[in-house]
């Protein structure tokens, strides 16, 4: 695809207008070959798999169906008798949004769900409310929908792990943000809060293919962050905000600080 026309204006969605009922479906990407904790789907917590914590968080947001996309027979398994669609996906796609839209052909391929919320599978403690949220930024017309929270220690700021956005709420009513930037680095520059990324993603379906469609951008590979090829294309990504960013699971002493949370 050459390139993307977004059907939406900025001001439409500022202005919060609301749209035709959307209706959602939950798809969670997975995968075994994770480079820093492998086979972390896997991963006993508390006597379960992640992906099946994950599953449930999915499944109590009551958003819609929800569909695992793996890339490994045994994700495939381990979710079997939770009454959630399972998929075998082509191991070697190259992102988690790309396994997400070969599974919506697969069980959707008549495009009967309009907006698909992708869900990391590394995210066990999420809260289903936040899922929730996540479709707030559609609702106001973006693009794109993702969450953000407020960066609340000096070490969360300066981690390079810690995808940072540059979004700005106007006021404290405010549930929706316009994202004008992510980046691993510190940002915005002067005085004020810092936002903190979550990788859930809402997104309108003809955006998602149109996305899957662009080659990676140069910001995209220069920050190793998939977000800002949706960016440079001219889509709009819109941040609803949340209290606090969920603790996810990267690297084996994140599964032994969900495992201290959960057994607490």
């Amino acid at each position: 695809m050459a390139g993307w026309v977004r059907h939406l204006s900025a001001p439409f969605a500022r202005a919060g207008l609301r749209f035709a009922p959307m209706n959602p479906i939950v798809v969670i990407p997975s995968r075994l070959a994770s480079t820093r904790l492998p086979a972390k789907a896997l991963a006993d917590i508390a006597g379960e798999p992640m992906i099946v914590r994950v599953v449930h968080r999915a499944k109590a947001a009551g958003l819609g169906p929800v569909v695992v996309a793996a890339g490994d027979r045994a994700i495939v398994e381990a979710v079997e008798g939770l009454e959630v669609m399972a998929v075998l996906t082509d191991p070697a796609l190259p992102s988690g949004s790309d396994r997400v839209h070969a599974a919506l052909g697969m069980v959707d391929p008549e495009g009967r769900h309009d907006v698909v919320i992708n869900l990391q599978g590394d995210l066990p403690l999420i809260e289903p409310s936040d899922v929730a949220s996540a479709l707030r930024p559609v609702e106001a017309g973006y693009d794109i929908g993702t969450l953000v929270a407020p960066v609340t220690h000096e070490d969360e700021l300066r981690a390079s792990s810690v995808v940072k956005v540059a979004c700005a709420f106007p006021d404290a009513g405010a549930g929706v943000a316009r994202a004008l930037y992510f980046s691993r680095q510190v940002l915005p520059w002067g005085e004020g809060p810092f936002w903190h990324h979550i990788g859930i993603y809402a997104w309108r379906r003809e955006a998602l293919t149109g996305f899957v469609g662009l080659a990676p951008s140069l910001l995209e590979e220069r920050e190793s962050l998939e977000q800002l090829r949706a960016l440079e294309a001219g889509m709009t990504v819109g941040c609803a905000r949340i209290g606090r960013a969920p603790l996810g699971v990267d690297t084996p002493a994140d599964l032994e600080r969900v495992r201290a949370w959960v057994a607490a």
